[in-house]
């Protein structure tokens, strides 16, 4: 007869319950180049994932509109609508994460599609195993910030700013602020301490985990969409500081 214990110890994959494994998060993959979706998907779904593929930005819109996924793959060149004029349209509506793919030493693409709000990009080509491990960062991380900030609230109250991460929501001065899971994070780690000093490294960490490796231009990039998705709701907003040389931090009230 097996014991609790042991049957306990039977239900786990890989460190991981299989009853969660039963949890299947759906992607939407955005690409023209058919091959790449097809080998994408095939790899996707076999690690667990639902997917649904579009060859172009259009019918993309029209479908992550009608039915929403957790995370989007989207190719910045393609035909009818670019990956770039998608992410603007999507972000009118929606917080969902997003991983670019940009061409190769695409410098530009990339500065921008964080600028507009991706949370990640990866250059083609790539391979699928590290596309699977950014995809899993991203939505550890999402999954990670709705499960409270302080002990005893899920709330993170500092002055004029609410942050709750229960409901990915945050307001600045009674008024909503729409922002990217990287924006929230970013920002929830410099108000956690208000006066303290985060330098990039920990700012990476904070938004991507130790695993992921991002240069320092992606968070400057997340830390002007910041200022300026702020400056949006209350034009003298000046609450994210800048100390050259060394960091950020979110100014004491």
């Amino acid at each position: 007869m097996i014991g609790m214990q042991t049957l306990r110890e039977m239900l786990v994959y890989d460190g991981i319950p299989l009853e969660d494994l039963s949890v299947s998060h759906t992607i939407a993959l955005v690409d023209d180049d058919r091959n790449i979706l097809t080998s994408v998907s095939m790899a996707l779904e076999a690690e667990g994932f639902k997917v649904r593929t579009y060859t172009d930005g259009a019918d993309a819109l029209r479908g992550l509109t009608s039915q929403p996924a957790d995370l989007a793959v989207l190719d910045i060149k393609m035909p009818r609508m670019d990956g770039m004029e998608l992410l603007q349209r999507l972000r009118k509506q929606s917080a969902i994460p997003v991983i670019f793919l940009t061409s190769k030493d695409d410098e530009i693409d990339e500065l921008l599609g964080l600028r507009m709000g991706a949370d990640d990009y990866i250059k083609k080509p790539f391979s699928q195993k590290l596309l699977i491990e950014r995809i899993r960062a991203l939505i550890r991380r999402l999954e990670a910030n709705a499960g409270g900030t302080e002990p005893g609230g899920d709330a993170l109250a500092r002055g004029q700013l609410v942050m709750d991460p229960s409901r990915h929501a945050c307001t600045w001065k009674g008024r909503d602020v729409d922002l990217t899971v990287t924006e929230f994070l970013l920002l929830k780690a410099l108000a956690m301490r208000p006066g303290h000093v985060k330098n990039r490294d920990q700012l990476i960490d904070a938004a991507y985990g130790e695993s992921i490796y991002v240069d320092d231009r992606t968070i400057d990039s997340h830390i002007k969409r910041l200022r300026k998705k702020f400056r949006e709701v209350d034009d003298e907003f000046a609450h994210i500081e800048t100390l050259y040389g060394v960091g950020y931090r979110y100014r004491e009230e």
